[in-house]
């Protein structure tokens, strides 16, 4: 799993959150408690997928374009961190002349795949409304 996807999830929450529905990079940035250059990359994934648009100038920043109750966790981790839980780099190697050294690579990626399906599985089930009313159940 990768930051932007923690961004990405933090940043919608925040602008669903937010009665104006708007913010700039540097208002989620203090929020989020990253950096704004970081902010500006993860939205910018978010705006070419439709989740967000800009307004540029004074007053300008980051707007929902989606219904939080309809923008599931698994969208935006297809979006931010699909293939994320397979690893770079996997031990054995194909052409080893032991069973376990030459297959250890295919059947860990199998396994990886199969936990990635279920994850988003798992994140189906969650809007971006339902980590908002998570937050408001905090206290």
């Amino acid at each position: 799993m990768n930051s932007e996807f923690t961004i990405a999830v933090h940043s919608l929450v925040y602008l669903a959150y937010l009665p104006e529905k708007m913010a700039s990079s540097d208002m989620i940035a203090d929020n989020v408690g990253t950096h704004s250059a970081r902010v500006r990359k993860v939205m910018s994934a978010l705006r070419k997928s439709g989740y967000v648009e800009t307004r540029e100038g004074s007053g300008g920043g980051y707007r929902l374009t989606i219904d939080s109750e309809s923008v599931t966790l698994a969208d935006i981790y297809r979006v931010m961190a699909q293939g994320s839980l397979i690893p770079s780099w996997c031990s054995g190697d194909p052409g080893m002349d032991c069973k376990v050294g030459s297959n250890m690579t295919q059947v860990m990626y199998g396994i990886f795949c199969k936990a990635e399906k279920r994850l988003e599985e798992h994140f189906l089930g969650i809007t971006i409304g339902d980590v908002l009313k998570q937050i408001h159940a905090c206290d």
